[in-house]
Protein backbone atom coordinates (compact mmCIF):
# COMPACT_ATOMS: atom_id res chain seq x y z
CA UNK A 1 0.00 0.00 0.00
CA UNK A 2 3.08 2.56 0.94
CA UNK A 3 4.63 1.74 -2.42
CA UNK A 4 0.76 2.43 -4.13
CA UNK A 5 0.31 6.03 -2.20
CA UNK A 6 3.79 6.93 -3.77
CA UNK A 7 3.33 5.81 -6.53
CA UNK A 8 0.12 7.89 -6.72
CA UNK A 9 1.64 10.90 -4.93
CA UNK A 10 3.98 11.40 -7.80
CA UNK A 11 1.51 11.26 -10.82
CA UNK A 12 -0.57 13.78 -8.17
CA UNK A 13 2.36 16.02 -8.00
CA UNK A 14 3.51 15.74 -11.77
CA UNK A 15 0.43 16.64 -12.75
CA UNK A 16 -0.29 20.03 -10.67
CA UNK A 17 3.26 20.96 -12.03
CA UNK A 18 1.94 20.32 -15.78
CA UNK A 19 -1.00 22.20 -14.71
CA UNK A 20 1.24 25.45 -13.65
CA UNK A 21 3.63 25.03 -16.65
CA UNK A 22 0.49 25.46 -18.90
CA UNK A 23 -0.64 28.31 -16.79
CA UNK A 24 2.68 30.01 -16.94
CA UNK A 25 2.83 29.64 -20.63
CA UNK A 26 -0.46 31.14 -20.85
CA UNK A 27 -0.24 33.71 -18.60
CA UNK A 28 3.29 34.45 -20.49
CA UNK A 29 1.45 34.33 -23.56
CA UNK A 30 -1.14 36.93 -22.51
CA UNK A 31 1.32 39.35 -20.90
CA UNK A 32 3.13 39.79 -24.42
CA UNK A 33 0.04 39.59 -26.27
CA UNK A 34 -0.90 42.83 -24.31
CA UNK A 35 2.39 44.15 -24.24
CA UNK A 36 2.11 44.08 -28.46
CA UNK A 37 -1.04 46.12 -28.80
CA UNK A 38 0.85 49.02 -28.98
CA UNK A 39 3.43 47.86 -31.22
CA UNK A 40 0.35 46.06 -33.57
CA UNK A 41 -1.66 49.95 -33.04
CA UNK A 42 1.20 51.31 -34.51
CA UNK A 43 1.86 53.30 -31.36
CA UNK A 44 5.57 53.48 -29.89
CA UNK A 45 4.73 54.30 -26.03
CA UNK A 46 2.48 54.85 -23.17
CA UNK A 47 2.65 58.45 -23.55
CA UNK A 48 2.01 58.58 -26.93
CA UNK A 49 -0.98 56.10 -25.86
CA UNK A 50 -2.40 58.71 -23.06
CA UNK A 51 -1.50 61.58 -25.62
CA UNK A 52 -4.74 60.12 -28.29
CA UNK A 53 -6.78 58.93 -25.25
CA UNK A 54 -7.20 62.25 -23.92
CA UNK A 55 -7.39 64.04 -27.46
CA UNK A 56 -10.67 61.17 -28.03
CA UNK A 57 -11.65 62.29 -24.47
CA UNK A 58 -11.41 65.85 -24.77
CA UNK A 59 -13.12 66.00 -28.41
CA UNK A 60 -16.57 63.76 -27.00
CA UNK A 61 -16.53 66.20 -23.82
CA UNK A 62 -16.71 68.92 -26.32
CA UNK A 63 -19.21 67.54 -28.26
CA UNK A 64 -21.16 66.62 -24.87
CA UNK A 65 -21.11 70.59 -24.43
CA UNK A 66 -21.96 71.41 -28.29
CA UNK A 67 -26.25 71.39 -28.88
CA UNK A 68 -25.16 70.69 -32.71
CA UNK A 69 -23.80 67.70 -32.52
CA UNK A 70 -25.56 64.38 -31.62
CA UNK A 71 -22.23 63.48 -29.35
CA UNK A 72 -23.69 59.62 -28.46
CA UNK A 73 -24.20 59.23 -32.35
CA UNK A 74 -20.40 59.77 -33.17
CA UNK A 75 -17.26 57.36 -32.71
CA UNK A 76 -14.35 58.89 -32.47
CA UNK A 77 -11.15 56.80 -32.37
CA UNK A 78 -7.12 58.69 -32.58
CA UNK A 79 -4.15 57.13 -33.22
CA UNK A 80 -0.82 59.47 -33.74
CA UNK A 81 -2.78 62.31 -33.34
CA UNK A 82 -4.80 61.69 -36.35
CA UNK A 83 -8.52 61.23 -35.31
CA UNK A 84 -11.33 59.07 -37.25
CA UNK A 85 -14.97 60.02 -36.83
CA UNK A 86 -17.75 57.55 -37.69
CA UNK A 87 -21.38 56.99 -36.99
CA UNK A 88 -24.28 58.89 -38.70
CA UNK A 89 -26.08 61.94 -38.17
CA UNK A 90 -29.19 64.01 -39.25
CA UNK A 91 -27.73 67.10 -41.10
CA UNK A 92 -24.46 67.83 -42.75
CA UNK A 93 -24.16 70.85 -40.56
CA UNK A 94 -23.78 68.20 -37.88
CA UNK A 95 -21.07 66.43 -39.56
CA UNK A 96 -19.30 69.68 -40.89
CA UNK A 97 -19.95 70.56 -37.31
CA UNK A 98 -18.87 67.99 -35.46
CA UNK A 99 -15.48 68.08 -37.91
CA UNK A 100 -14.52 71.56 -36.93
CA UNK A 101 -14.57 70.23 -32.80
CA UNK A 102 -12.50 67.59 -33.28
CA UNK A 103 -9.92 69.61 -35.52
CA UNK A 104 -10.19 72.51 -32.73
CA UNK A 105 -8.71 70.15 -29.50
CA UNK A 106 -5.09 70.47 -28.80
CA UNK A 107 -3.16 67.39 -30.10
CA UNK A 108 -5.00 66.74 -33.32
CA UNK A 109 -3.11 66.86 -36.80
CA UNK A 110 -5.77 66.00 -38.42
CA UNK A 111 -9.53 64.57 -39.38
CA UNK A 112 -10.85 62.07 -41.26
CA UNK A 113 -14.71 62.40 -41.16
CA UNK A 114 -16.31 59.06 -41.95
CA UNK A 115 -19.62 60.24 -40.50
CA UNK A 116 -22.45 59.37 -42.90
CA UNK A 117 -25.54 61.79 -43.20
CA UNK A 118 -29.02 60.13 -42.94
CA UNK A 119 -31.04 60.80 -45.92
Amino acid sequence: MGLAFLSNHQTATGEFHLIMIRTLLLTLALAMGVSACSVISGQESTKEYVSDASITTAIKASYAKDSTVPATAIGVETLDGIVQLSGFVKSAEEKSRAEALAKQSKGVKSVRNNIIVRP
